[in-house]
């Protein structure tokens, strides 16, 4: 089978990289989105197992639609019957770029009309009930190519179960484990975030150096799948159970508002992660540790503070963190002119997204570095 594995633009090596860790056979990698064939344990490892990604989806059909009789036909011969029962609630996503057939919830209501179009013939009725288990089916369009897929997830895979309580404009948990892996950090090197807001950056770290998988604590949309084995989740997530490290990592997390630093200790309570944390702004930190790893998520001046109060923040970040030249640092900012008002350009940049918000991650290595790409 073939399955579809879909990220954040910019973080398509990244997803690539922890497929091919998890030993599975990519067949190609382009603009967000990660194929790789397999079976369902494969499927199973794959959503227990991403950090980095957003959805699992599984390719059932793949055609080139340039006008909406095409979309029907080629979604209407799909096999539905193999996939769906006559019960079963149908719920169709859409999503289009680059294609003629832009209009998404067009795409959707003509999709779900082949869908129930097909089940009509091949359940021989006139009627679906749609009162049972929820298949969803997602269909995207890219230069006028149409992939239809089962999506393996349900909830995406960002939701790992852990961030309850929350608050303002929150890194993504996908996000955030991706900075943390692009900033090459590993269970024996001290990581600090000195604006951990809910704390999502200092839990996935703590989450890769226990070797914890991310999925491990939910569920996914394919395992009420009828037409396939469900075993392979419950023999993923007990090898996953073994596969944990039993270690505290020099990890720390700590912020100016005492109310984040409160739901950082009850987002780790509930992640299974011990990790230390502490109410103090940018100009107070002092790790203990000689070097390291810094990774932070700082105000943008668009959402959370003044423009000029996110500014001053990023001047008082360059003259604390040049005082640490032995720590890497890791920091994702929407501001356009953030290196000029730093005061100093990074040594890699990447462009990412957070939040619908086009951003950039300006990494800083250490003057003596360990950790490089």
């Amino acid at each position: 089978m073939r399955f579809l594995v879909t990220c954040k633009m910019g973080l398509e090596s990244v997803a690539a990289d922890e497929l091919r860790a998890l030993g599975l056979n990519i067949e190609s990698v382009s603009d967000a989105r990660i194929v790789f064939t397999g079976d369902y344990f494969d499927m199973a490892r794959a959503c227990l197992w991403l950090r980095s990604a957003e959805r699992v989806l599984m390719i059932v059909g793949e055609f080139t639609a340039v006008t909406f009789e095409e979309l029907y036909s080629g979604v209407r011969a799909i096999r539905w019957k193999d996939f769906i029962g006559r019960n079963d609630f149908i719920h169709v996503n859409g999503k289009s770029a680059k294609s003629k057939l832009f209009a998404v919830s067009d795409c959707q209501s003509i999709t779900k009309k082949a869908i129930v179009d097909s089940l009509f013939e091949a359940y021989r009725v006139n009627s679906l009930p749609e009162n049972g288990d929820e298949i969803i089916v997602e269909v995207g369009l890219l230069r006028d190519e149409v992939t239809v897929a089962l999506d393996c997830c349900g909830a995406g895979l960002s939701r790992r179960g852990y961030r309850t309580w929350n608050v303002a404009a929150p890194i993504a948990e996908t996000l955030g484990a991706a900075i943390v892996l692009l900033a090459r950090y590993r269970r024996d090197i001290p990581l600090c975030d000195p604006m951990c807001g809910s704390g999502t950056m200092p839990i996935e770290a703590a989450m890769i150096a226990r070797n914890m998988a991310p999925g491990m604590g939910r569920t996914f949309s394919a395992e009420n799948w009828r037409f396939a084995d469900g075993r392979p989740f419950a023999l993923a997530r007990e090898q996953a159970r073994d596969l944990v490290v039993d270690i505290t990592p020099d990890i720390c997390g700590s912020d100016i508002d005492p109310h984040a630093i409160d739901v950082c200790k009850k987002h780790a309570k509930k992640a299974g992660v011990n990790l230390s944390w502490e109410i103090r702004s940018v100009s107070d930190l002092a790790p203990s540790r000689e070097s390291g790893i810094i990774v932070c998520n700082p105000p943008y001046g668009e959402r959370l503070m003044e423009k000029r109060e996110a500014e001053k923040l990023y001047r008082e970040m360059r003259r604390v963190f040049d005082s640490l030249p032995h720590w890497d640092k890791n920091i994702i900012t929407s501001h356009k002119d953030f290196e000029r008002i730093y005061g100093k350009k990074a040594d890699r940049r990447r462009k990412l997204s957070n939040g619908g918000m086009t951003c950039t991650l300006h990494r800083y290595f250490a003057e003596e570095g360990f950790i490089r790409e």
